[in-house]
């Protein structure tokens, strides 16, 4: 490997940034470390403006002929990409385990294939929109997708790879050429990807890489003057900064944030699938925007359905997630565990009784219980604010106009989780719920033609199917006068 290169779990990984098809060193450096024992992995170069300048300018040098190659050109180059991904589940798999903490298994099953997919799949889904047309009495309209051109694609560290992939496979599919902007707590598998991406063929300045501080790297990439798309999945906070530079020039920007959602249990509910949902939200070390960390559970059932996840939870067992009997791994980072002690404590403060957990777990300096609050009114801060923790809130609720009104009191409208053996009522519930997605007898399963997206201050647009090549292209109607053409 040229340049310079850690050796993680095994795997040589380039420290560099990847940009016209060649590695960049930068003098500025950025330490990394993992979550599982606090080992130093590397000090990987750190970009800003004339990192982020070049990426763009590979980026858009590119452009033309990537997207000349149009939807059937480029679907064989996409298809080796995927196929590269699989073929490294492994490496992969134990890499962004050492960088982020998440649990090795559902690496190497779930996450890793996930990412694969994501490239396949909107490599295929591109070739849908070829020939669409609109016929009316004077005129057909033909419906074009034409490439953006430049976008940035700015991802988070609890799921790297699938949620950079998520992005990178329709941004490519559709013609346009990237810069991904890693997150610096977690960035070496988006590294390990731009090697597989250039061993598939992915032509030179197609994708780019650039590591780094957000402040630094990802400002200079938001408020770069050539960039026609900015994708970002984060903290809502954080993307009020990055929709602020996106005003400036007017770039379309996409943005899937944070949540607070509700897990609704019907009296009617299966119970025990049920309760082992509402444990499943603890995975990942509750570093999951999605998961259902408000407990809203009919009152008449309460008291056997807290003993019921009771039960469950009790098998969430915290330790190393390269473990295979482990189900709660590390927080990402030292800063990190200290903003969910923070909620912790002053939920505590605020009256909020822990039914269970509250403290740091008894394995490791970044390993926080498994907890749960009672004792919850619908203005505390742990039932407004996304803790991004393994700390779930428990409520109960008598009707439903009661719950509807308790799930949708927060500014979060990412997803939410319903439990309930009764079609009518469930879909009732569901229908009145402000989220993006509402699971209902289940949770995290994700069709990728299907919209995903949040309201309120969960987002902004939606991705999957054709919802995601609405954003990453101009769309263009070419309205033809009939009979006009000898």
């Amino acid at each position: 490997m040229n340049g310079n290169s850690v050796k993680v779990a095994g795997v040589d990984i380039s420290t560099d940034h990847w940009i016209g098809g060649k590695r960049v060193a930068s003098k500025q450096k950025f330490a990394n470390f993992s979550p599982i024992d606090g080992s130093h992995l590397g000090d990987l170069s750190a970009g800003g403006k004339a990192e982020a300048d070049a990426a763009v300018a590979a980026a858009r040098k590119a452009f033309p002929a990537w997207a000349a190659l149009g939807p059937k050109g480029r679907l064989p180059i996409l298809k080796k990409f995927a196929e590269g991904i699989k073929a490294r589940v492994n490496d992969l798999a134990a890499v962004e385990t050492m960088d982020n903490g998440s649990l090795l298994m559902g690496n190497v099953h779930r996450v890793v294939p996930r990412a694969a997919q994501n490239i396949e799949f909107f490599a295929d889904w591109a070739l849908t929109l070829d020939g669409h047309s609109i016929d009316s009495p004077e005129v057909v309209n033909h419906v074009r997708y034409d490439p953006a051109g430049v976008a940035v694609l700015i991802t988070p560290w609890n799921a790297p790879l699938m949620l950079t992939t998520w992005k990178v496979g329709p941004a490519l599919a559709a013609g346009n050429t990237v810069v991904v902007k890693p997150p610096e707590w977690a960035p070496l598998t988006c590294s390990l990807m731009a090697d597989i991406a250039h061993a598939a063929g992915v032509p030179a300045g197609v994708l780019n890489v650039v590591q780094g501080i957000g402040e630094e790297a990802g400002d200079a990439l938001v408020n770069h003057p050539d960039v026609d798309r900015i994708s970002f999945t984060g903290s809502t906070d954080t993307a009020k900064i990055i929709g602020q530079a996106a005003a400036r020039s007017i770039t379309p920007m996409s943005a899937e944030l944070g949540g607070k959602s509700p897990f609704i249990v019907c009296a009617d509910a299966d119970l025990d699938a049920a309760a082992q949902t509402v444990a499943g939200q603890y995975m990942n070390a509750g570093q999951v925007c999605l998961a259902g960390t408000r407990i809203m559970v009919e009152k008449k059932i309460e008291e056997e359905f807290l003993e019921k996840v009771r039960g469950a939870a009790s098998h969430m067992i915290v330790g190393d997630p390269r473990d295979k009997d482990t189900r709660v791994g590390p927080l990402i980072h030292k800063e990190h565990f200290a903003r969910v002690a923070g909620f912790v404590e002053r939920a505590r403060a605020d009256g909020a009784v822990p039914l269970w957990g509250g403290n740091r777990a008894n394995f490791g300096e970044l390993y926080f219980e498994p907890t749960l609050f009672a004792n919850i009114t619908p203005e505390l801060e742990i039932a407004q604010r996304e803790v991004f923790g393994p700390v779930l809130t428990w409520q109960n609720f008598s009707s439903d106009d009661e719950v509807i009104e308790l799930a949708n009191n927060t500014r979060y409208g990412l997803a939410g989780t319903l439990f309930s053996r009764n079609e009518k009522r469930a879909m009732d519930i569901a229908s009145r719920v402000t989220a993006g997605t509402l699971w209902v007898n289940c949770f995290f399963v994700r069709d990728l033609a299907a919209p995903f997206g949040g309201a309120k201050d969960s987002g902004i647009g939606r991705e999957g199917g054709t919802w995601s090549f609405d954003f990453y292209t101009d769309i263009k109607n070419i309205s033809v006068r009939k009979g006009s053409f000898a």
